[in-house]
C-alpha cells in the first residue's frame, strides 16, 4: 500500500502530461532570515501557483502561514534539513523534521539537503538513508538536494562531482534528485544518464538576465533533466507569476527560450 501512496503523491508534484516538475523552494528564511520575496509567504505561494508551479517547498513551521489558504492549489514539499548563516558551519545540515510530522501537515513529499564533500558528509548521508527508509514505509516521495560542497571540491558545477552527488542520492533511496547544473547540455546529459531517478536543477545565485536564466533551464531539459527546483530567480523576480509561467512553458510545453521570453514581455 505504501507504494501506491507514493505514486499518488508523486502525481501531485509532477505534471502527468510532461512527466516534469516546477518546484519553487521557499525555505530560505531559516538560513538568512526574511529575505525579499518571502516576507509575505502566503502571497508568494499564491503568485507562483497562479503561474503554474507544481509545488512549493517550505519548512514545517511555515506551512500554516503560507500554504493553501486561497487561490490555486499547489503541491506541498516539507523540507527536513536546516542550518543558519550564523552557525559555525552552514554546510552542516541537520535534520529538523520527521516524515511523520510532514504527513500530519499534509505534505505531498519531503526533501533533505546533503552537502557531498563537507566535513559532516558521513552524518548527512546516514540521515538520508534513515529518512529514505521512513519515506518508503509511509509512501512519501523523497527529494534529495545533493550539492558538491567542501574544501576538496574545486568546481561545484563540475560534471564528475555533480554526477557523483546525484548518483549518491539515488543509491540511498531518493525519488528525485535536485543538484547543480553543469553549465551545458552535453555535460549535464552525463549526470542524467548516471542517475536512475529524475534529476531537477537548482537555480543557484540570481542570474544577471532573464534570458540567461531561461537558457539554463532549456539546456537542462534538452539534456534529459526533468524540471527545476528554483527559488530566488523566481520569488525575487519583478513578476514571479510571469517568471513561473515562462519556466513552465519550457519545462512542460517544450517551448523555446524566445517563446518563454515573450511571456515575460
Amino acid at each position: 500500500m505504501s507504494e501506491i501512496g507514493k505514486r499518488v503523491r508523486m502525481e501531485r508534484i509532477i505534471d502527468r502530461n510532461s512527466g516534469n516538475t516546477v518546484i519553487i523552494p521557499m525555505d530560505h528564511g531559516i538560513s538568512v532570515g526574511p529575505v525579499k520575496g518571502l516576507v509575505n509567504l502566503s502571497e508568494m505561494v499564491d503568485r507562483v501557483a497562479e503561474g503554474g508551479a507544481n509545488a512549493v517547498l517550505q519548512q514545517k513551521g511555515m506551512v500554516k502561514h503560507g500554504h493553501r489558504g486561497y487561490g490555486s492549489d499547489i503541491g506541498l514539499i516539507v523540507h527536513m534539513s536546516a542550518s543558519t548563516a550564523l552557525g559555525p558551519d552552514p554546510n552542516n545540515k541537520v535534520q529538523v523534521c520527521q516524515v511523520e510530522e510532514a504527513l500530519k501537515v499534509g505534505a505531498d513529499a519531503v526533501s533533505v539537503h546533503i552537502n557531498i564533500g563537507s566535513e559532516t558528509e558521513a552524518d548527512q548521508l546516514k540521515k538520508l538513508g534513515s529518512v529514505a527508509e521512513r519515506c518508503d514505509f509511509w509512501g512519501m516521495p523523497l527529494i534529495a538536494m545533493m550539492y558538491p560542497r567542501g574544501d576538496k571540491i574545486a568546481d561545484p558545477n563540475g560534471v564528475d562531482v555533480v554526477s557523483l552527488a546525484a548518483r549518491a542520492g539515488a543509491e540511498l533511496g531518493a525519488d528525485i534528485i535536485k543538484t547543480n547544473y553543469t553549465g551545458d547540455p552535453e555535460t549535464f546529459r552525463e549526470v542524467v544518464a548516471g542517475c536512475p531517478v529524475p534529476v531537477v536543477i537548482a537555480g543557484g545565485p540570481k542570474t544577471e538576465t532573464d534570458e540567461e536564466f531561461l537558457e539554463m533551464i532549456r539546456g537542462a531539459i534538452d539534456a534529459g533533466g526533468r524540471g527545476v527546483a528554483i527559488g530566488r530567480n523566481v520569488f525575487q523576480h519583478e513578476n514571479p507569476t510571469k517568471m513561473t509561467r515562462a519556466i513552465s512553458a519550457i519545462v512542460h510545453l517544450d517551448r523555446t527560450v524566445e517563446e518563454a521570453m515573450e511571456i515575460l514581455r
